[in-house]
Protein backbone atom coordinates (compact mmCIF):
# COMPACT_ATOMS: atom_id res chain seq x y z
CA UNK A 1 0.00 0.00 0.00
CA UNK A 2 1.56 3.26 -1.38
CA UNK A 3 1.64 6.59 1.22
CA UNK A 4 -1.11 8.14 -1.17
CA UNK A 5 -3.66 5.40 0.09
CA UNK A 6 -3.04 5.73 3.38
CA UNK A 7 -4.95 8.34 5.68
CA UNK A 8 -3.24 9.42 8.83
CA UNK A 9 -5.64 10.52 11.93
CA UNK A 10 -4.54 13.92 11.76
CA UNK A 11 -2.21 16.60 9.94
CA UNK A 12 -2.14 20.33 9.79
CA UNK A 13 -3.91 22.27 7.50
CA UNK A 14 -1.55 25.15 6.62
CA UNK A 15 -1.42 27.64 3.70
CA UNK A 16 0.56 30.31 1.63
CA UNK A 17 -0.50 32.73 4.40
CA UNK A 18 1.25 30.71 7.39
CA UNK A 19 4.38 31.00 4.95
CA UNK A 20 4.25 34.14 4.28
CA UNK A 21 3.81 35.46 7.41
CA UNK A 22 6.80 33.24 8.97
CA UNK A 23 9.00 34.38 6.57
CA UNK A 24 8.56 37.71 7.08
CA UNK A 25 8.79 36.77 11.02
CA UNK A 26 12.11 35.04 10.31
CA UNK A 27 13.77 38.17 7.56
CA UNK A 28 12.86 40.68 10.54
CA UNK A 29 14.96 39.30 13.03
CA UNK A 30 12.36 38.90 15.63
CA UNK A 31 12.99 34.93 15.55
CA UNK A 32 12.77 34.22 19.30
CA UNK A 33 10.27 35.29 22.22
CA UNK A 34 9.23 39.30 21.44
CA UNK A 35 8.78 40.55 18.42
CA UNK A 36 5.09 42.01 16.54
CA UNK A 37 3.52 39.00 15.91
CA UNK A 38 3.45 37.95 19.48
CA UNK A 39 1.83 41.13 20.49
CA UNK A 40 -0.75 40.94 17.76
CA UNK A 41 -1.68 37.21 18.29
CA UNK A 42 -1.81 37.51 22.14
CA UNK A 43 -4.32 40.73 21.33
CA UNK A 44 -6.30 38.79 18.41
CA UNK A 45 -6.41 35.82 20.47
CA UNK A 46 -8.06 37.20 23.46
CA UNK A 47 -10.75 39.13 21.32
CA UNK A 48 -11.88 35.61 20.00
CA UNK A 49 -12.17 34.31 22.98
CA UNK A 50 -14.15 36.74 24.48
CA UNK A 51 -11.36 37.68 27.82
CA UNK A 52 -9.57 40.52 28.50
CA UNK A 53 -6.15 39.37 28.41
CA UNK A 54 -3.80 36.14 26.86
CA UNK A 55 -0.56 34.75 27.66
CA UNK A 56 1.14 33.25 25.25
CA UNK A 57 3.08 30.31 26.12
CA UNK A 58 5.51 27.34 24.76
CA UNK A 59 3.07 24.61 24.84
CA UNK A 60 -0.08 23.79 26.40
CA UNK A 61 1.00 21.71 29.60
CA UNK A 62 3.24 24.75 30.67
CA UNK A 63 0.11 26.76 30.33
CA UNK A 64 -1.92 24.98 33.21
CA UNK A 65 1.02 24.44 35.70
CA UNK A 66 1.58 28.67 34.84
CA UNK A 67 -1.86 29.47 35.84
CA UNK A 68 -1.76 27.13 38.73
CA UNK A 69 1.52 28.51 39.80
CA UNK A 70 0.28 32.53 39.27
CA UNK A 71 -2.46 31.36 41.91
CA UNK A 72 -0.26 29.92 44.14
CA UNK A 73 -0.91 26.59 44.55
CA UNK A 74 1.67 24.66 46.15
CA UNK A 75 2.60 21.48 48.15
CA UNK A 76 0.06 20.54 50.54
CA UNK A 77 -2.77 21.59 48.16
CA UNK A 78 -5.64 19.68 46.22
CA UNK A 79 -6.78 20.06 42.48
CA UNK A 80 -9.58 18.01 40.97
CA UNK A 81 -9.24 16.92 37.78
CA UNK A 82 -10.54 14.67 35.81
CA UNK A 83 -9.84 10.84 35.63
CA UNK A 84 -10.16 10.79 31.49
CA UNK A 85 -8.15 12.97 29.81
CA UNK A 86 -4.39 13.72 28.71
CA UNK A 87 -1.88 13.02 31.17
CA UNK A 88 -0.65 17.14 30.88
CA UNK A 89 -3.48 18.04 32.97
CA UNK A 90 -2.24 16.07 35.91
CA UNK A 91 1.27 16.46 35.60
CA UNK A 92 0.50 19.67 35.44
CA UNK A 93 -0.46 19.85 38.92
CA UNK A 94 1.80 17.71 40.08
CA UNK A 95 4.50 20.17 38.87
CA UNK A 96 3.18 22.86 41.54
CA UNK A 97 3.56 20.10 44.05
CA UNK A 98 0.22 20.10 44.76
CA UNK A 99 -1.75 17.02 44.81
CA UNK A 100 -4.37 16.12 41.86
CA UNK A 101 -7.82 14.46 42.65
CA UNK A 102 -9.38 12.60 40.09
CA UNK A 103 -13.17 12.39 39.49
CA UNK A 104 -14.95 10.60 36.78
CA UNK A 105 -16.59 11.63 34.09
CA UNK A 106 -20.05 12.08 32.91
CA UNK A 107 -21.66 9.52 30.04
CA UNK A 108 -23.86 12.65 28.41
CA UNK A 109 -20.72 14.92 27.83
CA UNK A 110 -17.57 13.19 28.29
CA UNK A 111 -16.56 15.58 30.71
CA UNK A 112 -15.89 16.00 34.33
CA UNK A 113 -18.76 15.14 36.56
CA UNK A 114 -20.09 17.83 38.87
CA UNK A 115 -22.06 16.17 41.17
CA UNK A 116 -18.20 13.80 42.39
CA UNK A 117 -16.57 17.35 41.68
CA UNK A 118 -19.15 18.41 44.78
CA UNK A 119 -18.59 15.30 47.02
CA UNK A 120 -14.51 15.45 46.15
CA UNK A 121 -14.01 19.12 47.64
CA UNK A 122 -12.25 19.10 51.11
CA UNK A 123 -10.38 21.01 53.18
CA UNK A 124 -6.82 20.99 50.92
CA UNK A 125 -8.91 21.55 47.53
CA UNK A 126 -7.58 24.98 46.24
CA UNK A 127 -8.93 24.63 42.08
CA UNK A 128 -11.03 22.27 39.63
CA UNK A 129 -9.21 21.44 36.43
CA UNK A 130 -11.98 20.69 33.37
CA UNK A 131 -11.06 19.42 30.67
CA UNK A 132 -13.37 20.13 27.61
CA UNK A 133 -12.42 16.30 26.11
CA UNK A 134 -12.40 16.32 21.97
CA UNK A 135 -13.79 19.69 21.65
CA UNK A 136 -17.06 19.32 24.11
CA UNK A 137 -17.39 22.02 26.81
CA UNK A 138 -17.61 21.39 30.16
CA UNK A 139 -20.70 22.18 32.52
CA UNK A 140 -18.96 25.69 32.87
CA UNK A 141 -22.02 27.72 34.63
CA UNK A 142 -22.57 24.52 37.26
CA UNK A 143 -18.49 24.35 37.67
CA UNK A 144 -18.57 27.94 37.95
CA UNK A 145 -21.41 28.57 40.73
CA UNK A 146 -19.57 25.20 42.95
CA UNK A 147 -16.06 27.48 42.85
CA UNK A 148 -17.70 30.11 44.06
CA UNK A 149 -19.26 28.08 46.61
CA UNK A 150 -16.06 26.96 47.91
CA UNK A 151 -13.83 29.80 47.40
CA UNK A 152 -11.79 27.95 44.69
CA UNK A 153 -10.40 28.60 40.73
CA UNK A 154 -11.87 27.29 37.82
CA UNK A 155 -9.86 26.53 34.91
CA UNK A 156 -10.75 25.54 31.63
CA UNK A 157 -8.40 22.86 29.90
CA UNK A 158 -9.05 23.51 26.36
CA UNK A 159 -6.43 22.04 24.81
CA UNK A 160 -8.92 20.21 22.27
CA UNK A 161 -11.81 23.02 22.34
CA UNK A 162 -10.83 25.89 20.46
CA UNK A 163 -13.54 27.43 18.47
CA UNK A 164 -16.59 25.55 20.55
CA UNK A 165 -19.55 27.58 22.23
CA UNK A 166 -21.74 26.94 25.09
CA UNK A 167 -25.17 28.96 25.26
CA UNK A 168 -23.15 31.27 22.52
CA UNK A 169 -20.23 32.13 24.61
CA UNK A 170 -16.84 31.04 23.03
CA UNK A 171 -14.46 28.88 24.93
CA UNK A 172 -11.62 31.17 26.53
CA UNK A 173 -14.44 33.05 28.45
CA UNK A 174 -16.07 30.44 30.67
CA UNK A 175 -13.85 30.21 33.60
CA UNK A 176 -11.16 32.31 35.47
CA UNK A 177 -8.57 31.04 33.21
CA UNK A 178 -8.45 28.92 29.91
CA UNK A 179 -5.54 27.34 28.85
CA UNK A 180 -5.31 25.82 25.03
CA UNK A 181 -2.87 24.16 23.04
CA UNK A 182 -1.22 24.62 19.85
CA UNK A 183 0.55 21.11 19.08
CA UNK A 184 0.73 20.39 15.69
CA UNK A 185 -2.40 18.03 15.47
CA UNK A 186 -4.95 21.00 16.91
CA UNK A 187 -7.73 22.98 15.14
CA UNK A 188 -5.48 25.29 15.17
CA UNK A 189 -1.21 25.18 15.41
CA UNK A 190 1.96 26.13 15.39
CA UNK A 191 3.87 22.84 16.00
CA UNK A 192 4.17 23.45 19.77
CA UNK A 193 2.39 26.35 21.48
CA UNK A 194 -0.26 27.28 24.48
CA UNK A 195 -2.23 30.14 25.86
CA UNK A 196 -4.12 31.32 29.26
CA UNK A 197 -6.62 33.50 28.21
CA UNK A 198 -7.96 34.90 31.57
CA UNK A 199 -10.42 37.95 32.36
CA UNK A 200 -8.70 38.41 35.58
CA UNK A 201 -5.85 41.01 35.28
CA UNK A 202 -3.87 40.28 38.30
CA UNK A 203 -3.52 36.54 37.07
CA UNK A 204 -2.48 37.72 33.97
CA UNK A 205 0.15 40.16 35.08
CA UNK A 206 1.56 37.00 37.60
CA UNK A 207 1.77 34.81 34.61
CA UNK A 208 3.75 36.91 32.32
CA UNK A 209 5.85 37.67 35.26
CA UNK A 210 6.88 34.20 35.85
CA UNK A 211 6.33 33.00 32.11
CA UNK A 212 10.01 35.53 31.72
CA UNK A 213 11.55 33.72 34.59
CA UNK A 214 10.04 35.80 37.12
CA UNK A 215 12.37 39.15 36.05
CA UNK A 216 11.06 41.78 37.01
CA UNK A 217 9.23 44.07 34.11
CA UNK A 218 10.68 47.60 35.24
CA UNK A 219 14.22 47.18 36.36
CA UNK A 220 16.09 44.57 33.96
CA UNK A 221 17.17 41.19 35.16
CA UNK A 222 16.15 41.90 38.76
CA UNK A 223 13.90 38.57 39.92
CA UNK A 224 11.97 39.32 42.53
CA UNK A 225 10.85 35.30 42.07
CA UNK A 226 11.43 32.30 40.82
CA UNK A 227 10.03 31.97 37.70
CA UNK A 228 10.32 30.03 34.48
CA UNK A 229 10.90 29.91 30.50
CA UNK A 230 7.82 29.46 29.18
CA UNK A 231 7.70 32.08 26.58
CA UNK A 232 6.29 31.46 22.64
CA UNK A 233 9.09 32.41 20.11
CA UNK A 234 7.51 35.53 17.36
CA UNK A 235 7.98 32.30 15.04
CA UNK A 236 5.24 30.34 15.96
CA UNK A 237 3.25 33.54 16.62
CA UNK A 238 3.62 34.03 13.51
CA UNK A 239 2.15 30.98 12.16
CA UNK A 240 -0.80 31.46 14.43
CA UNK A 241 -1.45 34.81 13.52
CA UNK A 242 -2.25 33.22 9.88
CA UNK A 243 -4.25 30.13 11.71
CA UNK A 244 -6.49 32.79 13.39
CA UNK A 245 -7.54 34.75 10.37
CA UNK A 246 -8.32 30.96 8.50
CA UNK A 247 -9.42 29.43 11.87
CA UNK A 248 -13.60 30.14 10.88
CA UNK A 249 -12.51 28.10 7.14
CA UNK A 250 -10.46 25.63 9.09
CA UNK A 251 -13.67 25.25 12.00
CA UNK A 252 -15.96 24.73 9.07
CA UNK A 253 -14.62 21.85 6.87
CA UNK A 254 -13.67 19.81 9.83
CA UNK A 255 -17.05 19.89 11.18
CA UNK A 256 -18.01 18.91 7.85
CA UNK A 257 -15.73 15.97 8.07
CA UNK A 258 -17.09 15.09 11.53
CA UNK A 259 -20.78 15.77 10.00
CA UNK A 260 -20.36 13.11 7.02
CA UNK A 261 -18.83 10.33 9.42
CA UNK A 262 -21.62 10.87 12.14
CA UNK A 263 -24.22 10.61 9.44
CA UNK A 264 -22.75 8.12 7.01
CA UNK A 265 -21.52 5.72 9.59
CA UNK A 266 -25.04 5.95 11.79
CA UNK A 267 -26.15 2.82 10.30
CA UNK A 268 -23.30 0.33 11.58
CA UNK A 269 -24.80 -0.61 15.26
CA UNK A 270 -21.22 -0.87 16.55
CA UNK A 271 -20.46 2.89 16.15
CA UNK A 272 -22.24 5.49 18.60
CA UNK A 273 -20.82 9.13 18.33
CA UNK A 274 -19.67 11.89 20.56
CA UNK A 275 -22.65 12.96 22.64
CA UNK A 276 -23.50 16.86 22.13
CA UNK A 277 -25.41 18.36 25.28
CA UNK A 278 -27.68 21.04 24.77
CA UNK A 279 -26.50 24.52 23.75
CA UNK A 280 -23.07 23.44 22.89
CA UNK A 281 -21.04 23.40 19.62
CA UNK A 282 -18.46 21.31 20.01
CA UNK A 283 -14.88 22.27 18.18
CA UNK A 284 -14.07 19.95 15.32
CA UNK A 285 -11.24 18.68 17.32
CA UNK A 286 -11.54 14.52 16.21
CA UNK A 287 -13.94 12.49 14.74
CA UNK A 288 -14.96 10.63 17.87
CA UNK A 289 -16.69 7.35 18.37
CA UNK A 290 -17.46 4.55 21.07
CA UNK A 291 -17.45 0.73 19.43
CA UNK A 292 -20.17 -1.76 20.66
CA UNK A 293 -22.18 -1.73 23.68
CA UNK A 294 -21.05 -0.14 27.25
CA UNK A 295 -19.25 -3.33 29.06
CA UNK A 296 -17.23 -4.36 25.38
CA UNK A 297 -13.72 -5.32 25.17
CA UNK A 298 -11.31 -5.54 22.50
CA UNK A 299 -13.88 -4.29 19.82
CA UNK A 300 -12.40 -0.95 19.26
CA UNK A 301 -8.48 -2.36 18.88
CA UNK A 302 -9.91 -5.23 16.37
CA UNK A 303 -11.59 -2.32 14.48
CA UNK A 304 -8.39 -0.25 15.24
CA UNK A 305 -6.15 -3.03 13.80
CA UNK A 306 -8.35 -4.07 11.09
CA UNK A 307 -8.14 -0.20 10.10
CA UNK A 308 -4.65 0.25 10.19
CA UNK A 309 -4.15 -2.90 7.70
CA UNK A 310 -6.72 -0.75 5.12
CA UNK A 311 -4.75 2.48 5.06
CA UNK A 312 -7.14 4.70 7.81
CA UNK A 313 -5.04 5.58 11.54
CA UNK A 314 -6.76 5.81 14.18
CA UNK A 315 -5.94 6.62 17.88
CA UNK A 316 -7.61 5.38 21.13
CA UNK A 317 -9.26 7.25 23.58
CA UNK A 318 -6.61 7.83 26.85
CA UNK A 319 -6.04 6.25 29.07
CA UNK A 320 -7.81 7.05 32.51
CA UNK A 321 -4.83 8.66 34.39
CA UNK A 322 -5.50 6.88 37.85
CA UNK A 323 -4.57 3.42 35.55
CA UNK A 324 -0.77 5.12 34.89
CA UNK A 325 1.72 4.37 36.82
CA UNK A 326 2.76 8.13 38.15
CA UNK A 327 -0.95 7.87 39.88
CA UNK A 328 -1.34 4.49 40.44
CA UNK A 329 -2.15 5.02 43.69
CA UNK A 330 -4.66 7.95 43.84
CA UNK A 331 -7.11 5.59 44.46
CA UNK A 332 -11.19 6.11 43.44
CA UNK A 333 -13.50 4.27 40.89
CA UNK A 334 -14.52 5.70 37.60
CA UNK A 335 -16.11 3.59 35.50
CA UNK A 336 -17.36 5.46 32.72
CA UNK A 337 -13.49 6.67 32.22
CA UNK A 338 -12.62 3.28 32.27
CA UNK A 339 -15.70 2.07 29.66
CA UNK A 340 -14.68 5.13 27.11
CA UNK A 341 -11.40 4.56 27.55
CA UNK A 342 -11.71 0.91 26.37
CA UNK A 343 -14.28 1.81 23.90
CA UNK A 344 -13.61 4.86 21.90
CA UNK A 345 -11.91 5.63 19.20
CA UNK A 346 -11.18 8.92 16.53
CA UNK A 347 -11.06 8.87 12.92
CA UNK A 348 -8.81 10.90 10.44
CA UNK A 349 -9.95 14.72 11.13
CA UNK A 350 -8.28 17.23 9.54
CA UNK A 351 -9.52 20.25 7.16
CA UNK A 352 -8.19 18.90 3.79
CA UNK A 353 -10.21 15.37 3.65
CA UNK A 354 -11.99 15.71 0.58
CA UNK A 355 -15.53 14.24 -0.07
CA UNK A 356 -13.70 12.06 -1.91
CA UNK A 357 -11.40 10.44 0.59
CA UNK A 358 -14.23 10.93 3.45
CA UNK A 359 -15.99 8.03 1.23
CA UNK A 360 -13.02 6.27 0.88
CA UNK A 361 -12.41 6.20 4.63
CA UNK A 362 -16.35 5.32 5.28
CA UNK A 363 -16.32 2.39 3.03
CA UNK A 364 -13.10 1.24 4.86
CA UNK A 365 -14.42 1.81 8.17
CA UNK A 366 -17.92 -0.08 7.16
CA UNK A 367 -15.76 -2.96 5.57
CA UNK A 368 -13.90 -2.96 8.48
CA UNK A 369 -17.02 -3.22 11.04
CA UNK A 370 -18.48 -6.03 8.50
CA UNK A 371 -15.38 -8.25 9.56
CA UNK A 372 -15.82 -8.26 13.06
CA UNK A 373 -17.18 -11.14 14.80
CA UNK A 374 -19.33 -9.97 17.53
CA UNK A 375 -22.06 -12.38 19.57
CA UNK A 376 -23.54 -10.83 22.65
Amino acid sequence: MSAQDRYPVARPCLSDLEERYLVDAYRSGWISSQGPYLRKFEEQFAARCGATAAVATGNGTVAIHLVLAAAGIGPGDEVIVPALTYIATANAVTYCGARPVFVDVSPDTWCIDVEQVAASVGPRTRAVVAVDLYGHPADYPALRALCEQHGLLLVADAAESFGALLDGRPTGDLADATTFSFFGNKVITSGEGGCVTTSDSGLADRMRLLRNQGMDPRRRYFFPVVGFNYRLTNLAAALLCAQLERADEIISRREGVIATYERDLSNPPLLSPQPVGPGVRRAPWMASFLVGPAGTEGLRDELARTLDLLGVETRPFFVPIPHLPPYADAGGDHPVSADLAERGINLPTYAELSDVDLKIIVDRVRNALSGINYCR
